[in-house]
C-alpha cells in the first residue's frame, strides 16, 4: 500500500467519524436533547424496560410532563441519568411548564425522593428527555465496553486495521 493509498484510507475513517458526529448533533438538534439516546442500565423499570434497552428519547420545551411519562433525569452530583416513571407533578400557577416532578420506577417499591440528594422534586431542568420509543436489548454492547474496557479498545483497533487495510 503506498502512501497515498494509506492517506485516502486515514480520510475515509475521518470522515465516517466526522459524519457520525453530525449525526448525533443533529438527532439532538431534531429532539431538543443532548443526549438524544440512551442505554437503561438497571432493572428498576421492568417489566416496561429491560437492562440492556435502547431508549430514544425527545425533550419537546412547549409540553408539560404527565403522569405516567417515562422521564430520564441527571441530578446534580449524580453521574449516571435515571430512567424513571412520573407518579406526580407540580406546577405553577402562572407557567404550566415551571414542574416538579416525584418519580419511581415501575419495579421499585417507593418513590425516588431517597435518590435526589436532598432535592425534594426533580425539577424541569434536570430532565434529559421523555421516552418516544426502545429497541430491546441493542445497548447490551455499551454495557459490555463499560464493564470490560478491553473490549472497547480490541474493538477499536480492529476497525482501525481493518479501515486502513481494506482495498476499497
Amino acid at each position: 500500500m503506498g502512501v497515498r493509498q494509506a492517506l485516502l484510507q486515514a480520510l475515509n475513517f475521518a470522515t465516517v467519524l466526522a459524519s457520525g458526529f453530525m449525526m448525533w448533533k443533529g438527532l439532538g438538534l431534531i429532539t431538543n436533547n443532548e443526549s438524544p439516546i440512551v442505554v437503561v442500565l438497571s432493572g428498576s423499570m421492568e417489566p416496561a424496560f429491560y437492562r440492556g434497552d435502547l431508549l430514544f428519547l425527545t425533550n419537546p420545551p412547549n409540553s408539560p410532563f404527565q403522569i405516567g411519562d417515562i422521564t430520564v433525569y441527571k441530578l446534580p452530583g449524580v453521574d449516571i441519568p435515571i430512567v424513571h416513571r412520573v407518579i406526580e407533578t407540580h406546577s405553577a400557577a402562572n407557567n404550566p411548564l415551571n414542574q416538579r416532578l416525584l418519580t419511581k420506577g415501575d419495579n421499585n417499591a417507593e418513590d425516588d425522593i431517597g435518590l435526589y440528594n436532598g432535592l425534594e422534586w426533580v425539577e424541569r431542568k434536570h430532565v434529559i428527555g421523555k421516552v418516544r420509543g426502545f429497541m430491546p436489548y441493542i445497548g447490551y454492547v455499551t454495557i459490555a465496553m463499560n464493564d470490560f474496557p478491553w473490549l472497547k479498545y480490541a474493538l477499536i483497533g480492529f476497525l482501525a486495521v481493518m479501515g486502513l487495510f481494506s482495498r476499497e
